[in-house]
């Protein structure tokens, strides 16, 4: 997996560490000048960023609200209509919102950017791979975008409201005004987002794991109840703490480790018929 210079002649030689992290500092460049440009499209846009993605799932109006709401109404749960009450947003700090506007197309700029990266990553690693491992890897950049997307999605149309109506309705005391502070819900969403979209890449952590001999599905199966009760931790950790939340993380969690689960059964036949 070091050969990855080719010289006129036709044959390779080794590079050294030095020259590895040269070459590897390049594509990080141009990792870090995609995250800019995305950065600063996110900065342009801070209307729509703000106004209709960040804050959005707070209005009654929101799809997952009016889904929500309107199934509720046909099952006669009435508290399946969340986010109904609009509350205020504050900012307490003078340079508050810029900052916070600096740092939000940060974020999604980041966001934005993993497939790019990902691909990017996938340049440095694969001249150093044979053509038998470059094949195994085929649509791998495709899959983990996906993923992660896919993820992202999860916690923001899912997550995210059942998370700001459930935090936005509990008190401890009818004494005490919700007065709620930007840099506060942000980070909530924020973090939401993102711990969805990096646990949603479970299946391409259990391939890379398979490939490199370190689990098989037979590891997986035996410990199969203990990644049960690892999720609803993890579920715990990025929800409110109501069953509901905890278990509509779990469950996509699950189907992902039994996914897991098939792709190495594949990548054990593979290996054996080879």
């Amino acid at each position: 997996m070091s050969d990855l210079n080719t010289k006129s002649s036709g044959s390779k030689t080794e590079m050294t560490f030095f020259e590895h992290l040269d070459v590897l500092r390049k594509y990080i460049m141009r990792i870090a000048i995609a995250v800019v440009l995305f950065t600063i499209l996110a900065f342009i846009f801070k209307e729509i960023i703000f106004d209709i993605l960040i804050l959005g799932p707070r209005r009654p109006d929101f799809p997952t609200n009016i889904i929500l709401c309107n199934l509720g109404n046909l099952w006669n749960i009435p508290e399946l209509c969340i986010n109904q009450i609009s509350f205020n947003i504050i900012n307490t700090e003078l340079a508050g919102q810029f900052r916070l506007h600096l740092s939000t197309s940060l974020t999604v700029g980041i966001i934005l950017s993993v497939p790019y990266a990902l691909w990017q990553i996938w340049l440095f690693v694969k001249p150093g791979l044979s053509k038998k491992e470059i094949s195994k890897f085929k649509g791998f950049i495709f899959f983990s975008s996906f993923l992660f997307f896919t993820g992202v999605a999860f916690g923001y149309f899912i997550i995210s409201p059942l998370t700001i109506n459930f935090l936005i309705n509990y008190e401890t005391s009818s004494q005490i005004t919700n007065l709620i502070d930007i840099h506060s819900y942000i980070t909530t969403i924020t973090a939401i987002v993102l711990a969805s979209g990096v646990i949603f890449e479970l299946p391409v952590l259990i391939f890379l794991l398979a490939n490199l001999g370190v689990v098989g599905p037979g590891f997986l199966k035996k410990y199969r109840k203990h990644s049960i009760i690892i999720f609803f931790i993890l579920a715990a950790i990025i929800t409110p703490p109501d069953v509901f939340s905890q278990v509509l993380v779990a469950l996509p969690l699950m189907g992902l480790y039994e996914y897991g689960i098939r792709i190495t059964s594949r990548i054990e036949k593979r290996r054996k018929n080879d």
